[in-house]
């Protein structure tokens, strides 16, 4: 059994759609199914229907774990004494319950120090993630992350080819917590940040559609994801800032980024890792 509060931003809205988002891996036929046999109970009551839910609503959820959250094998790319670096799927945070880390926990639960995710990726961004093994080296990763010693390379399906096939995109950017979405704007606003966003066309196709390599300089939120849709060349698959008919179209359910290579750039001491300088991971 799993326990829900529905978040305001899911006020008005359908029950299915907040269980189906909660539980990527979820099948709606089965959960469906479990309408009909009302073991979904929404503030103390069964329900069998799809009804509307409102916010600070209590979901009970009579569903085995195996079917709402499937085992996640780890894909670890690398991994030595200090450090892991984990290929990360899609439908899964790193933080929080029933995440990437949380699965990590659970591998390495015998040893001294859990390990810890040095940066994140949305729920639905696939790629590399660093992982520090020991305290040591969490705090010098953090630190190199902070002064941009360590870059990351993402490879993001596009729809439409752009014009311009290099360029470094500067705007600003405005988080909506409510909402759990951010805003774009090419000029500054009260409560904007600044975001520097660079991209390089790879490959251009048939279909309308181009595959860039985008690095970022600042790391906000959904900033890939929101400047490219900005720009006019939204990441296919991108239920927040995309287009649903090309998203249906092209048959994508979940944004097509990938955080496909993370490189060791030192520019100062760093300790027990400094074996690491100069490293590239890709996959």
């Amino acid at each position: 059994m799993r326990k829900l509060n529905v978040p305001e931003k899911y006020n008005g809205k359908k029950l299915t759609k907040f269980i189906l988002d909660s539980f990527p891996h979820l099948s709606p036929n089965m959960l469906y199914k479990a309408l009909r046999q009302k073991d979904i109970k929404i503030d103390g009551t069964r329900t069998n229907k799809d009804c509307t839910i409102y916010g600070g609503s209590e979901i009970l959820i009579y569903i085995t774990d195996d079917l709402l959250c499937p085992t996640v094998n780890l894909d670890i790319i690398f991994e030595d004494e200090n450090i892991f670096i984990i290929n990360k799927p899609a439908c899964l945070e790193v933080t929080g319950e029933d995440s990437l880390t949380s699965i990590v926990h659970t591998k390495y639960s015998n040893s001294s120090f859990l390990p810890m995710p040095c940066h994140r990726l949305d729920r639905n961004t696939t790629g590399l993630v660093l992982f520090a093994k020991n305290e040591d080296s969490l705090n010098i990763l953090l630190d190199k992350f902070k002064n941009h010693e360590i870059s990351k390379k993402y490879l993001a399906l596009v729809y439409g080819i752009p014009k311009v096939k290099k360029a470094r995109l500067e705007s600003f950017l405005f988080k909506d917590n409510k909402k759990s979405l951010v805003y774009i704007s090419d000029e500054f606003k009260i409560g904007y940040l600044k975001i520097i966003t660079s991209y390089s066309v790879l490959e251009e196709y048939d279909n309308n559609s181009a595959l860039l390599e985008v690095e970022i300089e600042t790391g906000r939120t959904h900033q890939i994801r929101a400047h490219l849709a900005h720009i006019g060349h939204p990441i296919i698959g991108d239920g927040k800032y995309g287009i649903n008919s090309v998203n249906k179209d092209f048959g994508f359910k979940f944004q097509q980024l990938k955080a496909y290579n993370l490189k060791f750039e030192f520019k100062t001491d760093s300790g027990i890792l400094n074996y690491l300088n100069g490293q590239s991971f890709k996959i």
